[in-house]
């Protein structure tokens, strides 16, 4: 339960110590921090990424999703083509679907050539790859279950009879 609980609020936070944990969830630090560790070891925390909402820096960015169409490898399934797929470094996540594709792709680059680059020299070329379709990301609003815009205020005076 104490995992559990531990999971939940630093899925949303990542920054909250041990000690703030322990103090939400009635729990020693001790005992939070042991816990935190064998999540760590057993591999269901694997990192601690900072949300950035890019569009508010200077920077720019092109994220793309890449859905792919593929032929399974004998004796391991989807697996091996999505280990190939995610050791890319331009490759974000790479998830198994249900539906009219196998998998999807994001990835992110700096144009859109840069990702349409990428698709056409190094996924398209796989030989497991049948098939691929690629989205651009125009514009993100939520992230991780975070809002990555502000809410729009109703700026619209009231009128009463």
């Amino acid at each position: 339960m104490l995992k559990e609980k531990i999971l939940q609020a630093i899925d949303k936070n990542s920054k909250l110590t041990p000690k703030d944990l322990a103090a939400m969830l009635n729990s020693t630090e001790e005992e939070v921090s042991t816990t935190i560790k064998e999540l760590e070891e057993q591999t269901i925390i694997c990192g601690y990424p900072t949300l950035i909402n890019w569009d508010n820096t200077g920077s720019e960015k092109v994220t793309a999703l890449i859905e792919l169409k593929v032929t399974p490898q004998r004796g391991q399934g989807f697996d091996k083509i999505a280990e190939r797929i995610y050791k890319f470094d331009e490759v974000e996540s790479v998830y198994l679907m249900s539906g009219g594709f196998d998998l999807t792709v994001i990835i992110e680059g700096r144009s859109m050539r840069e990702v349409a680059n990428f698709v056409s020299s190094k996924l398209a070329p796989m030989e497991a790859v049948l098939s691929t379709a690629t989205h651009f990301v125009l514009k993100k609003y939520k992230e991780h279950g975070l809002p990555l815009v502000q809410e729009s205020k109703d700026e619209r005076m009231l009128i009463t009879p």
